[in-house]
């Protein structure tokens, strides 16, 4: 069977996907290690994250002991493995919960528009003026501290952005000519918007959710740093940092480098896929 020169030009013509840069799956190991490390932290940890240990507070790194050990003898690289896991957990809530919420709202504004989209644009206006970790502060000191407050606090300040999103690009949707074409065939709307629009626009969502991880990690993990947070003896990586403050001065530096570390390499990861998820599907982007 011989292809014609026609179908030759048009897959020599046919936009390609551009290959994704070295960056990128490097920050994709990178996040995958401290993903894996976390998950699997009750396997792979050397010692139990609560594991006291008098005869070695602040000691330095050793074979017993790879990254040194805090102001009580606990094990740094098993504590910032097992912290991993709150701190990577939060933010993974948060961007889900944060998603499927404003997509919701997002669709019903772009989709229906009217008085519909002036109350929830005027609501969305209203959580815009509070920075997030100023809600998530509020929550802590209504509800207590921990992580359950912050997240939900946290889900609400990022609806706005991730709905705002959505109802500008279901807005674009709407006047593409398939949408006019089911309406012909007799399909509703709702059925339209949620199996035909919604589909459409989410890998555009899903980038930008993807850079909305970092930014909370770094969030959470202040808030934690500050005492507002996780709280111990349960390992954070910001909680960390805040009990390492007091072996700094005694020259103990590894118990507050480590954990400031892996958040650095999980934001920077994470924005550094995010921006070339979002550079890939950019054309898709409504003007």
């Amino acid at each position: 069977m011989t292809t014609s020169p026609t179908t030759a030009l048009r897959v020599l013509r046919a936009p390609r996907m551009p290959v994704a840069s070295t960056t990128f799956w490097i920050a994709v190991a990178v996040l995958a290690v401290l993903v894996i490390a976390a998950v699997f932290a009750p396997w792979l940890a050397p010692y139990p994250p609560d594991q006291i240990d008098y005869a070695a507070i602040n000691a330095g790194p050793s074979p017993q002991h790879w990254l040194g050990t805090d102001n009580l003898g606990r094990d740094t690289l098993s504590r910032t493995m097992w912290g991993g896991r709150t701190a990577l957990l939060g933010p993974l809530l948060v961007v889900i919960g944060s998603t499927v919420l404003g997509m919701l709202l997002g669709l019903a504004a772009g989709w229906k528009g009217g008085w519909l989209d002036s109350v929830l644009g005027r609501a969305f206006d209203v959580l815009f003026a509070f920075p997030s970790l100023l809600i998530a502060i509020i929550a802590v000191a209504l509800f207590g501290k921990g992580l359950v407050a912050p997240v939900i606090a946290m889900c609400i300040a990022y609806t706005p952005y991730v709905a705002r999103l959505t109802r500008a690009l279901v807005q674009a949707e709407r006047t593409r000519p398939y949408v006019s074409a089911y309406r012909v065939q007799g399909f509703g709307g709702p059925w339209i918007a949620l199996r035909r629009v919604m589909p459409n626009i989410t890998p555009v969502v899903g980038a930008q959710s993807t850079l909305n991880f970092g930014y909370v990690l770094a969030e959470l993990a202040g808030l934690s740093f500050l005492g507002l947070g996780v709280q111990p003896p349960t390992p954070d990586w910001g909680a960390m940092i805040n009990e390492a403050q007091a072996g700094i001065v005694s020259g103990a530096f590894l118990p507050a480098i480590v954990p400031a570390v892996a958040v650095v390499l999980a934001v920077v990861s994470v924005n550094v896929i995010g921006e070339e998820m979002s550079d890939r599907i950019g054309g898709e982007v409504p003007a």
